[in-house]
């Protein structure tokens, strides 16, 4: 690795979607000069997200990766330094904040706002990829809307899925919940919720084995893992919710963080058991994962991060 000076930023954003950009437009306007590195999936999620209708400002809805593009340009316009690059490796003992990007690249800085998001679990077969926002969602809540009235599919077995699950029979003709086992991981309460619930069926000890269709979901292929027995059911949406994993690896040697790995932060504010550090978005929140609380919490990181500087003596 050849050594070369390592820069000193006075707030380096890692990671972007709506809570980093958010955290940036903050940053920039108190003339924090931050520095955002986007990830490997530049926007975050709602860049594999087709129809976003639920955030305030956008009447006719809007493209999700049109929609971070303009967050971006926002960003940038007020001064933000958007870089394409990963953070690979992070270093925060002893009161330092050191990030690696790109496995050589070394970067201080005076304050770090956290946005890496988390992905969503998939069940990794071809067709549930190639029809990703064409029919297929890991977002109930965002994406149900689209299926008013119609028969759907949901996977999952969790508290998570039977929340989606009962949410979507709310909006759709007919819920099909797909649980893999003859018992379901959701909490006694959310069982009764959708047991109680008329028009979804559960189908036990049942997989998916395949998402049928062209341009958009038509049906999905199942099979009955005890019987062997195969069926078509005929669907126009396909939910899969068997978790997400926050993308927080990095950072597991120092900082507080859930079983999951979602990041650990004060109760009403950002900040994480490392000073100077925030943590905003997905990366930090299990519960809603919508756009807009997202962005809620990147404009708290970059206040939280501004007080801090402010406080230290550093702004």
């Amino acid at each position: 690795m050849s050594e070369e000076k390592v820069e000193h930023v006075k707030c380096l954003i890692i990671g972007s979607g709506p809570a980093g950009y958010t955290a940036a437009i903050y940053a920039a306007r108190a003339e924090m000069q931050p520095v955002m590195y986007q990830g490997l999936q530049p926007g975050g999620q709602l860049t594999i997200t087709t129809d976003v209708e639920n955030y305030p400002g956008y009447p006719e809805g809007i493209q999700g990766p049109e929609m971070m593009e303009d967050f971006k340009k926002q960003a940038e316009r007020f001064g933000t330094d958007v870089r394409y690059g990963l953070a690979t490796a992070v270093d925060f003992k002893d009161g330092k904040h050191e990030v690696t990007i790109d496995g050589n690249k070394k970067i201080t800085a005076d304050t770090v706002i956290i946005s890496t998001g988390a992905s969503a679990k998939w069940l990794g077969l071809e067709s549930e990829q190639r029809l990703n926002g064409f029919g297929v969602s890991a977002c109930a809540v965002c994406d149900g809307f689209f299926y008013k009235g119609q028969d759907v599919a949901i996977v999952g077995a969790g508290d998570t899925a039977a929340e989606e699950a009962t949410y979507l029979s709310k909006l759709c003709n007919k819920v099909y919940m797909l649980v893999r086992r003859d018992e379901m991981r959701a909490s006694k309460v959310m069982q009764n919720r959708v047991m109680n619930a008329k028009n979804i069926e559960i189908l036990w000890n049942t997989e998916t084995v395949e998402i049928l269709g062209e341009q958009s979901v038509e049906g999905v292929k199942v099979v009955n893992n005890q019987t062997q027995e195969e069926k078509t059911l005929k669907v126009t949406g396909f939910f899969v919710a068997i978790g997400h994993k926050p993308n927080t690896d990095i950072f597991k040697d120092f900082l507080d963080m859930d079983q999951t790995g979602y990041l650990k932060v004060q109760s009403g504010n950002t900040k994480t058991n490392v000073k100077g550090v925030f943590a905003c978005g997905d990366a930090a929140d299990k519960i809603y994962r919508q756009a807009v609380t997202a962005a809620g919490t990147g404009c708290m990181a970059a206040l939280d991060a501004e007080r801090y500087l402010t406080e230290e003596g550093l702004h």
